[in-house]
């Protein structure tokens, strides 16, 4: 009797500890919180969302549901795309302890922004922190960036925006503190440089005069010997910054010496310059700007610099070489979206890239844990057309800062500058520059897409949330819930799709239907994973 009441005793104890290891569901992503955790305060827990790191210092992670951006990437001040951005940022955020290490074939030891840890189990401490008990992880690793650059389709020419964090060659204030720093910084942006591989840089925290950007050049075309880089010799010598253009002679060619600018609010930080492409003949014009830091004055400052490069374009297109009208504007601009600098671009008719191919998700820029892009790439219509792709490159802005070249040994690419690079696909073609409106027309609404690898045939209760962008970014319906019944499971194929004759639709949705032609952006949020997806009405 005495083993029988032994064995009892093992099975309750058991028992009671699975009984404890609740699931966590997130349903709304505007509702949930952290709230929810107050009752499993001691208690072990396991999501049943991913959990993401949107906060990585020195070892110290922070998790969410979802990644946390600046509200004014999502919406201008007291909106409710920035009322609701702010609320998810401060309800949904988690400290998480005991965190391991990546796995030996990791080249780093801490892990990244943006990983995901599938099936979190951990304890409770409070409704705004946890210690973590185990999980798997997945994606955004080293190893990913590693492999290749990011999707740009079918382009020609690579054009890159890149803010070096003050590359200098004089050791002090700005920059490496000495000759030793700047070696490493120097061996961190060349690798980065070198797995670019752009055919065009536009740079940005660069010394004044020809030193520094000298040593870039020598070091790209020792990395990479079938191109020939070269740069423009601006004859400035100082200690402060300037932009620049790093261009390959073998792909293309500026129409002269030395790029336009304009020196309204700060000095040789808004450059301009024609490139004609070697083997097509085809040209565009290509602005690189460093605006006023936000620390450093009034947005209003900012604006006049946004107006500043309008008014440059608009006289430099004039120019007797010039021959074309399509413009990409890039450069860090120390602003956000929705922000009255950006807002002079979008009220000439130019096109936001990040918004244009990656609505809310796009990033360049991380700041106290908000992800954000400030690094821009804006063009006009008759540019977005011979576009094939655009990215920010996320090699430094999810890395922990203690990878930078003067806290670490660490002599990769990663964390080489505060900012990611800002990547464009082009594919040049004057017919295009010809129309004034970069969407494919034809009769009728034709077109309509189907999502089909969001399902959870597991779970017909599984919710999912909808947001229709168009190509600037604006929404254009409020996000909308589509719950799965039973029914919808077998009819997966028809559930998502965006048309009139979708008997699942919401009617919040198909009161915008049909919609004009034009291209759009489909953004789902589904268990706690957010996708995006272009299509196209005809």
């Amino acid at each position: 009797m005495k083993t029988r009441f032994g064995w009892i005793f093992i099975v309750l104890m058991v028992c009671s500890s699975v009984v404890a290891q609740t699931h966590i569901t997130v349903d709304n992503p505007d509702t949930w919180s952290g709230e929810a955790l107050r009752p499993y305060i001691g208690q072990t827990v396991i999501f049943d969302v991913p959990m993401i790191i949107c906060g990585n210092a020195n070892g110290n992670y922070t998790v969410s549901p979802w990644r946390r951006f600046q509200p004014e990437s999502h919406g201008f001040v007291g909106t409710a795309e920035y009322r609701s951005t702010m609320r998810i940022n401060s309800s949904c955020m988690f400290s998480l302890s005991n965190v391991p290490a990546p796995g030996t074939k990791m080249k780093e030891n801490s892990h990244r922004c943006g990983e995901k840890i599938i099936g979190l189990k951990a304890t409770v401490n409070s409704t705004s922190s946890l210690t973590m008990i185990s999980g798997t992880w997945e994606g955004n690793t080293r190893a990913d960036l590693e492999a290749d650059l990011p999707d740009l389709g079918d382009y020609r020419l690579l054009v890159c925006g890149f803010n070096l964090e003050n590359y200098y060659m004089t050791w002090g204030s700005m920059g490496a503190k000495s000759y030793a720093e700047h070696q490493s910084q120097r061996a961190k942006i060349s690798k980065a440089l070198k797995k670019i591989n752009a055919d065009i840089f536009g740079l940005v925290e660069l010394q004044q005069g020809d030193e520094a950007i000298a040593e870039i050049v020598s070091d790209l075309n020792a990395n990479l010997p079938g191109r020939k880089y070269k740069y423009f010799h601006d004859g400035n010598e100082g200690t402060f910054q300037k932009v620049d253009f790093v261009y390959d002679a073998n792909t293309v060619t500026p129409i002269s010496t030395k790029p336009a600018s304009t020196d309204v609010e700060v000095q040789n930080r808004k450059k301009m310059m024609c490139f004609i492409e070697n083997a097509t003949g085809e040209r565009f014009i290509y602005s690189i700007n460093h605006f006023k830091a936000m620390t450093g004055g009034g947005e209003d400052r900012r604006v006049n610099e946004s107006r500043a490069v309008v008014e440059l374009y608009n006289a430099y297109k004039s120019n007797n070489k010039v021959h074309d009208n399509d413009v990409l504007i890039m450069g860090d601009l120390n602003c956000y979206a929705y922000t009255s600098p950006i807002q002079v671009f979008i009220d000439k008719g130019l096109i936001d890239l990040h918004r244009a191919f990656h609505a809310d998700s796009s990033y360049s820029y991380m700041f106290s844990g908000l992800t954000s892009y400030i690094d821009h790439a804006i063009c006009n219509e008759t540019m977005y057309g011979q576009i094939t792709g655009m990215s920010g490159y996320h090699i430094n802005s999810d890395e922990d800062d203690k990878y930078t070249y003067d806290k670490s040994s660490d002599q990769t690419m990663f964390r080489c500058s505060d900012h990611d690079p800002v990547l464009v696909g082009l594919k040049l073609d004057s017919t295009l520059s010809k129309s004034l409106e970069p969407y494919v027309y034809s009769e009728g609404f034709t077109d309509s897409i189907a999502i089909h690898n969001t399902y959870d045939l597991n779970n017909p209760n599984a919710q999912s949330y909808f947001a229709i962008y168009n190509i600037d970014g604006i929404p254009l319906c409020p996000v909308t819930e589509i719950k799965y019944t039973d029914e919808m499971m077998q009819q997966k194929d028809k559930v998502y799709s965006i048309s009139l004759d979708n008997p699942y639709l919401p009617a919040e949705l198909k009161k915008f239907m049909p919609l004009p032609s034009g291209l759009y952006i489909l953004y789902i949020y589904y268990k706690g994973v957010v996708i995006h997806e272009k299509f196209i009405v005809r």
